[in-house]
């Protein structure tokens, strides 16, 4: 049916007497086995995103194929590490907490890769010990601590360094700056960057293998990626001449853009990745490169399309408007707890009335939540059917990215569990915290001493 494309909605999703189903499960009987609000992992969808992605780089790049890391920080669990797995893929992780869940899906140290630009010692000791294939530079101050903790344990840690390639990237618009205003990575502009891998240099305990980027989030089209990978040669040139070896790896991060709403018009993976080895081709051969192994970081645009959250309206209610016109509040029993991207960055998405097909005329909404904040929206304005009531079950489109990973327990609010469907059967891979889950950490301790100040 039109209000299902299937750019935005998980591949199996299909009306059956105007009811949605997904994974072949209903979306009442979903309801009635879990409660609402719920996150619907479609488990066949994502297995084929992360397929795609990784065919799409190995017949482009072939024998230059590298890897595909799938950024643990748009949604892991356990079970969801063991899919990647088992399906070939690396992960990437950014904290000690996402190397913990990794760790219980018993994931390969050698195709691990962590990220971040504040780790503690304590988690680059963690990555030590877990034997982590490849940790990503991003500070000075890192540098020496992963140099310090690596040479306590006996080894030579394998690095890359985060670099600043000054281009900034807004969807279908991207901008060249010199110098970058943000907290991640090495700025090539200001010479950051050559400082950083001046002091690699100096350390026995690190083995600097390349060099990576990550220029943003929600990207349509191949430009920015092109304009990276441009600036990122010229820094293995560089290098090159400068040390008479080349770096063999070149990470171009993720921020591939997914379908929100119907005007959202993603790439393919197959046609980025095209694009962007035209470019690596050309610009090696001008610059006298070997091609280095070429890998990728798509987290969201694996895992964002494949989960769908489903709530239940709780009340609804018209608003009379200062122009005479009139928008139809419904509010759901879940909220800005479970999804913040709306409130945070003017998110869009798509949802529908998912427990029954409606004749009545289609009228502006807002669907909202049940947080005591003015600013907590789901979805600012969408038509729904005008006979949406208490009871009636929401769907919203491609939560899987950023919605459980940002989930907070704002207003004591218990964060949504998350299943798996397919084949028509569904399990639980997170389950739905409780009250009694939110009290457990509430303690009573008697006061005791601690030192005195000197």
């Amino acid at each position: 049916m039109s209000d299902l494309n299937p750019l935005i909605w998980p591949h199996s999703v299909t009306r059956v007497k105007g009811e949605i189903n997904i994974g072949g499960c209903s979306v009442t009987s979903i309801a009635a086995k879990f409660g609402t609000p719920i996150f619907i992992l479609d488990e066949s969808d994502l297995k084929s995103r992360a397929t795609i992605w990784q065919k799409s780089l190995q017949e482009t790049f072939q024998e230059h194929a590298g890897d595909v890391f799938y950024a643990a920080k748009a949604f892991v669990s356990v079970e969801v590490a063991k899919m990647i797995k088992e399906l070939g893929l690396n992960i990437d992780v950014c904290t000690g907490g996402e190397l913990a869940v990794v760790a219980a899906a018993n994931f390969p140290g050698e195709r691990i890769e962590m990220h971040g630009n504040n780790k503690s010692e304590t988690e680059i000791a963690q990555a030590l010990d877990y034997g982590v294939a490849t940790i990503v530079v991003d500070s000075l101050q890192e540098i020496e601590r992963v140099s310090r903790l690596a040479g306590l344990q006996g080894k030579n840690q394998q690095i890359v360094i985060r670099l600043n390639p000054g281009v900034e990237a807004h969807t279908h618009e991207y901008i060249t700056t010199a110098i970058e205003d943000v907290k991640f990575g090495f700025s090539i502009a200001s010479g950051a960057a050559w400082s950083a891998v001046t002091e690699i240099a100096k350390s026995p305990n690190l083995r600097l293998v390349g060099v990576h980027s990550h220029i943003g989030s929600q990207i349509f089209s191949s430009e920015a990626f092109d304009a990276t990978a441009v600036k990122l040669l010229e820094f293995l040139k560089r290098y090159k001449d400068e040390n008479r070896v080349e770096l063999p790896e070149l990470i171009i991060g993720g921020g591939f853009g997914i379908a929100y709403v119907e005007s959202d018009q993603p790439i393919s993976p197959g046609n980025l990745l095209r694009q962007i080895h035209k470019v690596v081709l050309t610009n090696c051969e001008r610059l006298g490169l070997s091609i280095a192994r070429f890998s990728i970081e798509p987290g969201r645009a694996i895992i964002g399309p494949a989960m769908v959250t489903l709530y239940k309206v709780g009340t609804t209610k018209e608003i009379k408007l200062k122009d005479g016109a009139t928008r139809l509040y419904v509010a759901v029993d879940g909220g800005m707890s479970d999804n913040i991207r709306t409130s945070l960055y003017d998110a869009d998405y798509t949802a529908v009335l998912a427990n029954r097909d409606s004749i009545a005329t289609k009228r502006d909404c807002r669907i909202v939540g049940k947080h005591c904040e003015s600013g907590d929206v789901i979805i600012n304005s969408i038509l729904l059917p005008s006979d949406v009531e208490p009871g009636d079950l929401i769907a919203v489109a491609a939560t899987g990215a950023y919605g459980r990973s940002m989930a907070s327990n704002y207003n004591h609010v218990p964060r949504p569990g998350v299943i798996a469907v397919q084949s028509g059967m569904a399990r639980t891979i997170i389950r739905s915290e409780t009250t009694s889950d939110l009290l457990a950490l509430d303690i009573a301790e008697g006061a005791k001493p601690i030192g005195e100040r000197s």
